[in-house]
């Protein structure tokens, strides 16, 4: 039996667009006994809702949770509006605000005429009430108009549910389209997965098939092609994709074969809507499209704009030099000088070259230049990265504050969109932007479109690193066009030109391994083993460092699956970091127990809550299905509906690394990730290391992957258009 409660609405605490609802019910009945000491009194709640008011009774059924921060709430899974009956309710409700111009005393007179039978009436036969002394032929239309309408929402959202939408997807549908919700439905269901963030695909395409939709229905084709061309973008970073491509896996997608004239067709309406945009021979989705050119119109206006001229400037930097204490290299002393003059400028170089001494750098010669207070720099200048870990480590390194791109943006994420964008641009003049080939094409776009069109821009990152996980190589494309002010640092500082850590990064781009740097300091490890043996060697190690801290000790792996798999690995070295323990709370999901103190890993970005994609915390209390995990003090808690947005971390994909470093790394290596041996990937990984690098395995698959720069190709035209032209 579900838990109910049943009252008044009392007021709302926090609303969204879509409908989710923070509100106060005055309770005045329930199915639960434990929750009787709440009649008479209020109680938290929350949910998805349409225009709760103080007037009606409403059924809520749900569950009582705990929250972290605001303690006893009803989780409200749907609800029902409960119609006044008696007359006394009947009145109240006539006379509320719902229906302008009736008030108490024409309420009480069309009630004391058709008593209980009144809303029925109303609806059904609403010339009757013109029998009713003092009601006006104005005030029957009003009741029956604004009776109908309120009737007809609740009709709508009763006609989703039965389409097999659950009861917080209709409150968003109809929120969304309101009277035209079964308009939108019936003439194109597809049409929400574009209008709604939270509207998938798989989950609309099923709903049409249960209703009747035939597989090749055009409308049916159409979504499968957009939802084909996103998918190989996410999956393979592509920003276009060729005809003959999108026709193969279309039968894959639809469940049947297609008509070449019937896909043709299909492929000229999304182009005509504007949906997706045709040039030559490929096909971009229109947003992909319009964010590589304008990635490629800004950069360049940017970089058209003319330097700076400025005396003595190159006196201002080596003054900076007795007040940080340093030398500058030449390249340092030109990357610094060029990042006051010019509009746009990228720095790049490799690990241990000084990419953010030199940040610091710049921060205070443009203070300087401008003449700023400190608190007034940090109003005109913006340092960025595109990971919670990295933006930490740069405001470390410069003791300036950074940000990831999301929180500067403001992301929403009921809405899925920036609160700064194009119609809200930032005041920031200039912005740095680190680890710059981690960001995909889609968010500098995003990032572009909230800076002004002027604004200064300097891009650090190291393009020997693995792309963004998302579509496109921005930092790359940049650079191979060639057409762009860019200083390469060379020159080793981290670590020392002694590290053997930096060694092995450099000689992995050179594709030549010298087994002769192993094992001669205590910097760099290399055990050689069988593959069944790797898993038994790791366990040793961990043995070593299980009480040094999360962000001290950390396992890379180039895949999920296997033997030697993360999933594996985690599963065994998890016994040795956090051994099983009585007065330790658990929660198995899916195949995977968690217990407190286990280190997790942040899957997905989560702005509200301050933690990011790749951030990593540990769990620090478990609540009956309640995990709240902690990431530097940050206390976020998760419930069954977010459990995908953390794993386990005690090993974590190489691609999650990007943006980190720890004091020590191990590095499993075997043949039996020959799928993922190549030289972005394995240079990354070892470029997180800071003092201690372990690589345990095979020697033959670390040459391998060094001499492999073959790996997949992404298709992007950023490059193309710097040099030929926008199409």
């Amino acid at each position: 039996m579900e838990t109910t409660i049943k009252g008044s609405f009392s007021r709302s605490i926090y609303e969204s667009s879509t409908g989710y609802m923070v509100g106060i019910l005055k309770v005045s009945d329930t199915n639960q006994e434990e929750l009787a000491h709440y009649i008479g009194r209020t109680i938290p709640f929350t949910g998805y809702f349409h225009d709760l008011n103080s007037f009606d009774t409403y059924l809520f059924y749900g569950k009582m949770v705990h929250h972290e921060k605001y303690g006893e709430q009803f989780q409200v899974d749907h609800y029902e509006r409960c119609i006044p009956e008696e007359k006394d309710g009947i009145v109240d409700f006539l006379s509320s605000e719902l229906f302008p111009g009736i008030g108490e005393k024409k309420a009480k007179q069309i009630v004391d005429v058709l008593g209980k039978d009144t809303l029925k009436v109303i609806l059904e036969t609403p010339d009757n009430l013109i029998l009713i002394p003092g009601i006006t032929e104005k005030n029957i239309s009003t009741l029956h108009s604004k009776l109908k309408e309120y009737e007809s929402s609740y009709e709508v959202i009763v006609y989703l549910t039965e389409k097999g939408f659950s009861s917080k997807d209709s409150m968003i549908l109809y929120n969304t389209y309101k009277s035209k919700t079964k308009d939108v439905i019936d003439t194109n269901i597809y049409q929400v997965i574009s209008d709604i963030y939270e509207m998938h695909f798989k989950k609309i395409d099923q709903i049409a098939l249960n209703q009747g939709m035939e597989r090749n229905d055009p409308r049916r084709v159409e979504a499968s092609i957009l939802y084909i061309m996103e998918e190989v973008s996410n999956t393979y970073g592509h920003c276009y994709y060729g005809r003959e491509e999108i026709a193969f896996l279309l039968p894959r997608v639809l469940g049947v074969e297609i008509e070449t004239s019937a896909f043709d067709e299909c492929l000229s309406s999304l182009e005509s809507d504007l949906k997706i945009i045709h040039r030559e021979n490929r096909y971009y989705l229109k947003e992909m499209y319009e964010a590589e050119c304008l990635i490629v119109k800004r950069f360049r206006l940017l970089s058209h704009t003319p330097d700076l001229t400025v005396k003595n400037l190159e006196e201002e930097i080596h003054q900076l030099e007795s007040f940080f204490g340093i030398t500058y290299n030449e390249a340092q002393f030109e990357a610094i000088k060029k990042s006051y003059l010019k509009n746009f400028l990228i720095i790049t170089g490799g690990p241990g070259t000084g990419k953010t001494t030199i940040m610091k750098a710049m921060l205070e010669l443009y203070r300087k230049m401008k003449n700023y207070s400190y608190e007034t720099l940090q109003e005109k200048v913006a340092l960025l990265a595109p990971t919670g870990r990295a933006a930490k480590r740069m405001s470390e390194a410069t003791l300036f504050p950074a940000s990831t791109i999301h929180r500067f943006l403001k992301w929403q994420k009921e809405k899925n969109r920036f609160q700064i964008n194009e119609f809200n641009k930032s005041k920031v003049e200039f912005v740095i932007l680190d680890e710059s080939s981690m960001i995909d094409t889609i968010l500098m776009s995003h990032l572009l479109k909230g800076l002004s069109s002027n604004c200064k821009i300097v891009l650090v990152g190291d393009d020997h690193q693995l792309p963004s996980v998302g579509p496109g190589q921005v930092l790359h494309d940049l650079i191979a066009c060639e057409m762009l002010e860019v200083v390469e640092l060379k020159e080793l500082y981290r670590q020392g030109v002694d590290s053997n850590i930096i060694t092995l990064a450099y000689d992995i781009r050179r594709k030549e391994i010298d087994p002769s740097i192993f094992n001669q300091e205590e910097d760099l490890t290399f055990i050689e083993c069988s593959d069944s043996n790797v898993m038994k060697e790791i366990c040793e190690i961990c043995q070593t460092y299980k009480d040094y801290s999360l962000h001290e000790f950390q396992i890379l792996a180039p895949m999920y699956k296997g033997v030697n798999g993360i999933d594996e690995i985690n599963q065994k070295v998890k016994m040795i970091f956090n051994p099983k323990d009585s007065h330790k709370k658990e929660h198995r999901i899916g195949e995977v127990t968690f217990q407190e103190d286990d280190k997790v890993i942040q899957l997905i970005n989560m702005p509200d809550d301050n933690v990011y994609n790749g951030d990593i915390g540990l769990i620090d209390t478990i609540q009956s299905k309640d995990i709240v995990i902690d990431f530097d003090g940050n206390k976020v808690k998760y419930t069954p509906s977010n459990y995908n947005n953390f794993r386990l971390a005690y090993s974590i994909s190489i691609h999650k690394s990007q943006g980190s470093e720890f004091d020590i790394v191990l590095i499993p290596l075997v043949k039996g990730y020959r799928k993922m041996l190549y030289q972005k990937l394995i240079y990354t990984a070892v470029t997180r290391a800071k003092q201690k690098l372990y690589l345990i395995g095979d020697m033959d698959a670390l040459r391998m992957a060094a001499l492999n720069t073959h790996e997949d190709e992404r298709r992007t035209t950023i490059q193309e258009y710097f040099i030929n032209g926008i199409q």
